[in-house]
């Protein structure tokens, strides 16, 4: 299945719809998603992009939440 369509049906299953996923957003979380795997290790990909979606579904924007995740990655506080 190709990505976009992967988005579409997921979110029709999820029941998000009405959130927009555009090439900013995806850009966004998947540099979120990069810089994680290699910042800290592989596994905090998938994490780090869950936890900022929770912080989006509690009111925060996205940009909000994922530059407060890169900075906690660059300034090497989300390692050990």
């Amino acid at each position: 299945m190709e990505l976009n369509q992967w988005l579409t049906v997921l979110s029709a299953e999820l029941g998000t719809t009405d959130v927009t996923l555009d090439d900013d957003a995806l850009h966004t979380v998947l540099d979120l998603a990069r810089d994680s795997a290699h910042e800290v290790e592989r596994v905090a990909a998938p994490l780090t992009t869950f936890l900022v979606g929770i912080a989006v579904g509690r009111g925060e924007t996205l940009g909000k939440a994922a530059a407060t995740a890169t900075a906690l990655l660059m300034d090497g506080d989300g390692s050990d």
